[in-house]
């Protein structure tokens, strides 16, 4: 089930040379054993493709199981958490500094922000 839209991030530094090459980046951080996780998978992985933008805004999951440095770089302790980032830095987006569980709509708010934000830069606003 991958999809080009979805960034799928192994390590930390993985994850710091997305942060390097995008703007804005939407981050996933999700385990094969979470049910909510794989509740709310196809509807990250359609937000993705809808909004996404190459070197604007990606779009990325991180399997804490693997990438457990990028995890504990970031205090994931609940799954999924999504978080946000703006030239590597970790944002809130709508006053939200991270989303914990399975919220689609929090979710689908926070990447039509991105995705909002990202138009405008791509259009050089």
């Amino acid at each position: 089930m991958s999809s080009d839209a979805l960034h799928h991030i192994n390590s930390l530094s993985e994850l710091q040379s997305l942060f390097a090459g995008t703007t804005y980046v939407a981050v996933d951080f999700y385990a094969d054993w979470c049910g909510p996780c794989k509740a709310i998978a196809p509807h990250y992985e359609g937000l993705a493709k809808t909004h996404s933008a190459p070197g604007v805004l990606a779009f990325a999951k991180v399997n804490v199981d693997r990438a457990q440095d990028a995890a504990r770089a970031y205090g994931v302790t609940a799954m999924p958490t999504f978080m946000f980032f703006k030239e590597g830095r970790h944002v809130a987006v709508n006053g939200q500094a991270a989303i914990r569980g399975a919220d689609p709509r929090s979710l689908s708010a926070a990447a039509e922000k991105l995705g909002g934000l990202a138009k405008k830069r791509m259009a050089g606003s």
